[in-house]
Order: structure tokens, then C-alpha cells, then sequence
């Protein structure tokens, strides 16, 4: 099944995550909002991940300001609707990466979590490790909760901190699926290499 991935909050690594599973499994990518069109998310993945099953899909938004989408669309005469969103068209799963943090605003009234909704798919979460993260999780969590929208599982990225990590699993009961080390560079050769030894089904 294809699958969506959905932060704890911006720039925490949702698109390194999305480059292990994509190299991975040879899942499809799809982002469907960038904003700020320098060093984009897709260009990311085209350039890291060397699984020939993964075929990575255009966006259905590209805004120019790296700000959050309401406000960049706003600046640029574009209005982001929910009904123009539909998977693309493939036979393979795709990993569908969010833009920003789940409660982040693509207009007015329309939120990420209103998109994750609206496609339908199971939400991989992931969390960083930093101060406060926990707080942000468990609001993650809680918001996915009560729209009933489906939750793989825990992705956690950055330093371990087992004392956060072992909360965040037993209060959620979510599974982890895998957690991300700091990469000492982070290219194609990395991600490949964790990718490889990585056992995780989604």
C-alpha cells in the first residue's frame, strides 16, 4: 500500500526517510507542494536514491518562496484546492511526502492533515530527537488519532535518546519501523548502504 509521510514539524527529515524507503522497497515518490524551488525534495531524491523501481513524479505545486504554502501561493496568485490532488498514476506504491509539519496551512482551511486525509493513505510519522519533540509528537499523533486516519508506525531520526524514544512507543503503542542514525554525509552511497540492511515492511 502506498503510504504518506508526515512530520512532527518542518525540516526534521521526512525526505531522508522518504530516500531510504524509496531505495528500499522501490517505492514511487511524490510530493505534491514544494515551496522554494532551490535544492527541492525531488531533486533530492532523483539524486540519492538508485533503486530502478522508484520512478519520482512531478509536483502538483511548485512555489517559488521557501515559506509555508499558503503564504507563498498568496504572494504568487495560486490557489492550492483539495479536489486538484489524485495519486499518480502507477503501478507501483508510492511515498507521498507532506510539506512542513502535519498542521501546516496549503491555503485557507486546508491543511496537510486535510490532504492526508483526502488521499486516503496510512501515515508513517516520523520524529526528530530534540527538545520539545516529544510534545510535538504525541500532538502529532493525537491529531491523526481523532480524524482516524491510520498510522504505520514511528520513524525516529537524528541522536538516539532512548528515554524520549521508549516514551513517545509506550504512550502512542505505535511500532517502530526504523530509526535513522546521523549520516556522516548524506548522499547516494549512504542511503543505498542503510537502505540495504534495512527489514521493514509497510
Amino acid at each position: 500500500m502506498s503510504i504518506s509521510i508526515v512530520g512532527i514539524h518542518t525540516g526534521i527529515g521526512k525526505t531522508i526517510c522518504s530516500a531510504i524507503i524509496c531505495e528500499a522497497l522501490g517505492y514511487d515518490y511524490w510530493k505534491p507542494v514544494q515551496a522554494g524551488l532551490q535544492d527541492t525534495d525531488t531533486e533530492f531524491i532523483r539524486e540519492n536514491v538508485s533503486n530502478p523501481r522508484c520512478i519520482i513524479h512531478p509536483e502538483k505545486y511548485k512555489l517559488q518562496m521557501p515559506a509555508s504554502p499558503h503564504y507563498a501561493a498568496a504572494l504568487e496568485g495560486i490557489e492550492i484546492k483539495r479536489e486538484d490532488f489524485f495519486l499518480p498514476s502507477t503501478q507501483n506504491k508510492i511515498v507521498v511526502e507532506t510539506a512542513g509539519g502535519l498542521m501546516s496551512p496549503l491555503a485557507k482551511g486546508f491543511l496537510n492533515i486535510d490532504l492526508v486525509e483526502y488521499l486516503k493513505l496510512p501515515v508513517v510519522l516520523v520524529s526528530n530527537n530534540y527538545l520539545g519533540s516529544i510534545n510535538h509528537t504525541l500532538l502529532t499523533y493525537e491529531a491523526l488519532k481523532e480524524r482516524n486516519i491510520p498510522i504505520k508506525g514511528m520513524v525516529f531520526i537524528g541522536e538516539p535518546t532512548p528515554a524520549t524514544e521508549e516514551f513517545i512507543l509506550e504512550h502512542t503503542g505505535l511500532p517502530l519501523l526504523f530509526s535513522i542514525p546521523v549520516f556522516k554525509k548524506i548522499n547516494k552511497e549512504s542511503i543505498h548502504q542503510f537502505a540495504a540492511n534495512l527489514k521493514v515492511k509497510l
